[in-house]
């Protein structure tokens, strides 16, 4: 048995999507909401965290370690999780310090993290010196890596997986749970969860991840071995190459973090016609795939389509994406 602490709001809702099924006349859509996970405004790494703390109770370990962007949705939810569960938070985040504290990064003050700043490229090699740092000072250190994207953080999504096919078979849904479930990837561990979630579980739809920020071959590659440590777990032995993977990279856009139009139409889409809010980096971009690919015909009439919403809310409120969505 895998240890776990359960504060997580699970199982999330799954809720279907009429009018943006009839605005974009393609599949049958439906949202899995994990933006509303629960833990400091919710998201996917709640799942993960449930894992990772009490791996990291286990070892005996006081303070929480992990990384990430300037806005990271990650860091926000570990520093929820290690308040919530008397433990220390340290953040190494890329970037500069802001004038004014907004998003995530406002709420990684409240929630009490010490941040340490650094360069993106030097950020992995800073964190494990803060590691260094605080295994010296006897502050029994426990690493979290970027994106909670490892075996055991990983693991949440396969269970996640279980959870949507029990939901969509409540449901009276149809057999099998729906024909595609699409979603923002980036470190990879809740792509490599659901695929591990449906190679245990029997899910024979298609995992289909929106990549953020890298080109399909890397992020195919980076899911698949993750996939394979994962899957042990399960005491299953499956090689996952990176053909296996489902990685669309055509909607990079501008780079990671910059909003472009098409997240503003997603945005404003969702947020109209469903009441639902994206985010500018994770789900807005992922979102704005999905659109693109419904209008090229690349899902069909009769085709269910799971659109896993990931969380990231607090980004809308960012003052540079705020300005940019009611300009």
């Amino acid at each position: 048995m895998i240890p776990r602490l359960q504060f997580a709001h699970l199982p999330t809702p799954l809720e279907p999507l009429p009018r943006l099924t009839r605005m974009l006349a393609g599949g049958q859509m439906f949202v899995k909401r994990d933006d509303q996970t629960g833990l400091a405004f919710g998201g996917n790494k709640a799942r993960k965290l449930e894992y990772l703390l009490a791996d990291a109770q286990t070892r005996n370990a006081r303070t929480l370690i992990t990384a990430g962007a300037v806005q990271s949705n990650h860091c926000r939810q570990t520093s929820a999780a290690a308040a919530r569960h008397g433990f220390d938070c340290v953040l190494v985040l890329s970037g500069e310090p802001p004038r004014h504290y907004s998003g995530n990064i406002l709420l990684d003050k409240l929630l009490n993290a010490e941040i340490i700043w650094t360069e993106k490229s030097q950020r992995e090699q800073v964190m494990n010196q803060t590691f260094e740092h605080l295994e010296n000072e006897g502050r029994r250190p426990y690493l979290i890596p970027y994106g909670g994207s490892n075996p055991i953080g990983a693991v949440a999504y396969a269970y996640a997986m279980r959870e949507l096919l029990e939901q969509w078979s409540q449901a009276r849904l149809g057999e099998g749970g729906p024909d595609w479930v699409v979603f923002a990837s980036s470190s990879g561990g809740t792509q490599a969860g659901l695929l591990v979630g449906a190679e245990v579980f029997g899910y024979q739809g298609r995992v289909l991840g929106i990549s953020v920020d890298e080109v399909e071959e890397v992020l195919s590659s980076r899911v698949a071995e993750l996939a394979t440590e994962t899957v042990r777990l399960f005491q299953k032995s499956v090689i996952f190459a990176p053909k296996d993977v489902l990685v669309n990279g055509n909607y990079l856009g501008g780079g990671y973090g910059v909003m472009g139009e098409p997240e503003k139409e997603a945005i404003r889409m969702f947020a109209s016609l469903e009441g639902l809010l994206l985010d500018p980096v994770y789900t807005g971009r992922a979102a704005a795939g999905l659109i693109d690919l419904n209008r090229q015909g690349f899902f069909s009439a009769e085709d269910t389509v799971l659109f896993w919403h990931t969380g990231g809310t607090p980004a809308l409120f960012v003052d540079t994406y705020r300005d940019l969505m009611v300009e």
